[in-house]
């Protein structure tokens, strides 16, 4: 793995190796079938959500993870349950992980919000930072939370590879802040997170990379099952 050199405030250069994340949106929720927001809302994993998550265990089993982090919601917690029992590992949970509070359209699909408030639906979907859902949490917030949080992690475990299960909207923010994208881009450069899909990034002193996208963990997966290609 390449390593980084920075300066050692006692002189000369401090080298570190950098930790690589291993992403994963949680497996699929009640809510999917009709695309519904689910955001601060604890919301189960279906039986598909739960096969999904068993198939991120095994993929796990097969692959090197030194470490397993996830947010406090629930779905987050069930779907990385499989991996940690695989590899013997205690996961942590990281509340600045959770997901984005959609507001008013909370459990509501945008096509139910656009046809009582089509002209601000219509600016969000021109820009959903500057124009966010009516009462929700400021994206930029949530990304800065969710960017320190990944900071944070990487920085405690160097050189290591840990495996981060969290939630679309909120990983995606964050991969726009951490590869320098407009983070009212997030939506068309990054359409969606799949369920229990692994994206991996590496995580230096002052930027990230991404080396990988919506990898399945199954062989035979077909991208996405069970989940909407509708764009949230």
């Amino acid at each position: 793995m390449t390593t980084l050199d920075h300066p050692n405030p006692d002189g000369g250069a401090m080298t570190t190796s950098p930790a690589t994340l291993l992403l994963a949106r949680h497996g699929q929720t009640v809510w999917h079938a009709e695309n519904r927001y689910a955001g601060v809302s604890d919301i189960a994993l279906t039986d598909e959500g739960r096969r999904q998550a068993r198939q991120l265990g095994e993929w796990a089993a097969l692959n090197r993870v030194d470490a397993v982090w996830t947010s406090t919601v629930s779905r987050a917690i069930e779907t990385a349950r499989p991996a940690c029992e695989a590899l013997g590992l205690t996961p942590r949970r990281e509340h600045e992980l959770r997901e984005c509070d959609f507001g008013e359209v909370e459990g509501r699909t945008l096509a139910e919000f656009a046809a009582e408030q089509p002209e601000w639906a219509r600016e969000y979907r021109a820009d959903p930072v500057a124009h966010p859902f009516p009462g929700a949490e400021d994206p930029r917030v949530a990304a800065a939370r969710g960017t320190a949080a990944l900071r944070r992690i990487a920085g405690g475990h160097p050189g290591q590879r840990v495996l981060v299960v969290a939630h679309n909207t909120l990983l995606r923010l964050v991969l726009c802040e951490l590869l320098s994208i407009p983070l009212g881009a997030y939506r068309r450069v990054f359409p969606q997170l799949r369920n229990a899909a692994v994206s991996e990034v590496r995580i230096g002193e002052q930027c990230g990379a991404l080396l990988s996208l919506n990898v399945p963990c199954a062989p035979d997966a077909p991208g996405a099952q069970g989940t909407s290609g509708v764009m949230r």
